[in-house]
């Protein structure tokens, strides 16, 4: 299976379990990774043929503009719109990662990692 990775997407979005996550907001990264066959468009040179990166992209920048709790629920509803929207994925792995989460000490980031 061929894999094609989407990676350092940057996002200022307003998630998080305290109220104070959902006003001031942070910084978050997100990085992809999708199983598909590339093989078809890789002879057509057809996009008609491949996953079209714009879409997945409107797909992400969409789901992290939706405040949520928890990055795990932005997370579910990411690869759960790829798979509506693209029968030729076979596997998807989204990280969203909070940089320097507030948490009472010096923290480059948290992530959640999910494959569906």
């Amino acid at each position: 299976m061929n894999k094609i990775e989407i990676e350092g997407m940057e996002f200022y979005s307003y998630h998080g379990h305290f109220d104070i996550e959902k006003i001031v907001g942070n910084r978050f990264m997100v990085d992809l990774s999708i199983e598909t066959e590339l093989i078809k468009a890789g002879k057509s040179d057809n996009l008609d043929d491949a996953l079209d990166y714009q879409i997945i992209y409107s797909i992400v920048k969409k789901e992290m503009e939706i405040k949520s709790n928890l990055l795990e629920n932005v997370a579910y509803r990411i690869l759960e719109n790829f798979y509506k929207k693209f029968s030729i994925i076979k596997k998807a792995k989204v990280k969203i990662s909070k940089l320097n989460p507030n948490m009472g000490g010096k923290i480059k980031k948290v992530s959640v990692v999910m494959t569906l």
